[in-house]
């Protein structure tokens, strides 16, 4: 759940040129939404990456108003998980989608990232 604020809008992050939420906000709401909908399920060693979003962001959220992203898990394959995504606010939705994470062991993950810098 988030309550827009100035710097959540596509005038603070670049995104645009209008003070209302912006659509990096909103892809990251649903994919918060992803990570809780799945964290129980996980070993300790473990963690979810995304790895591909894709969002219709349908219609503009003003500052205060409260958005709450919800996501559902659809299909796995292996460790390759599969949400439908979408975001709501006071008068609706706001935003759907799907939503890709992959299940990683999060030690050999974060080494990976180091070894390619």
């Amino acid at each position: 759940m988030l309550i827009v604020e100035p710097p959540d809008t596509a005038l603070s992050v670049g995104s645009g040129d209008v003070p209302v939420l912006a659509t990096p906000r909103v892809v990251a709401l649903c994919e918060e939404a992803a990570v809780k909908a799945i964290k129980e399920f996980l070993e300790p060693a473990q963690t979810t990456v995304g790895t591909r979003i894709v969002i219709d962001h349908l219609a503009p959220t003003t500052v205060g108003r409260r958005v709450r992203a919800h996501a559902t898990l659809e299909h796995t394959d292996g460790k390759t998980l599969s949400f439908v995504v979408e975001a709501s606010d006071g008068a609706g939705v706001i935003a759907r989608g799907t939503h890709t994470r992959v299940v990683v062991d999060r030690e050999r993950f974060v080494r990976g990232a180091r070894d390619r810098a």
